[in-house]
């Protein structure tokens, strides 16, 4: 199977996968967990069209605390995805940015999150039916 140009077929025959799923050890696992996480998908996509300070990303990122903002910029900036540009002025402004390999992962990204949004709306209206519970009622509240 062809995803994106990837043969994941041989992919799969790669050292670290396992029936199709990679293995504990295998360092995919790690960047999967910060990129699929609800925290990196949104600054990842906040930052896809184009550079943002520190408050317009927050801003734009409705629940996210300054802490996981932070954290999770630090962590994709680790991996490479994002730049943090930190200029000498006062007051201090510090920009934030996608790399190359950030705006590749982000073009990957966009579709799949195009696809929960078309599709949301049916699927948690389906999981409520089958759990018989009432629509309007909001379950998630914890």
């Amino acid at each position: 199977m062809e995803v994106s140009g990837i043969d994941w077929s041989r992919e799969q025959q790669r050292p670290g996968f396992f029936d199709g799923v990679a293995g504990e050890a295998c360092p995919s696992r790690l960047i999967l967990g910060h990129v699929s996480g609800k925290w990196g998908v949104l600054v990842l996509l906040g930052l896809s069209a184009g550079s943002r300070r520190w408050g317009e990303l927050k801003r734009s990122i409705e629940g996210v605390s300054e802490k996981m903002l932070a954290q999770t910029l630090r962590t994709l900036e680790e991996d490479g995805l994002v730049r943090r540009d930190a200029q000498a002025v006062i007051p201090p402004r510090v920009d934030y940015t996608l790399t190359e390999r950030g705006q590749e992962l982000t073009a990957l990204l966009k579709p799949l999150m195009s696809w929960i949004v078309a599709n949301a709306a049916d699927i948690i209206e389906e999981r409520e039916q089958r759990a018989g519970a009432d629509p309007t009622e909001d379950r998630r509240s914890a």
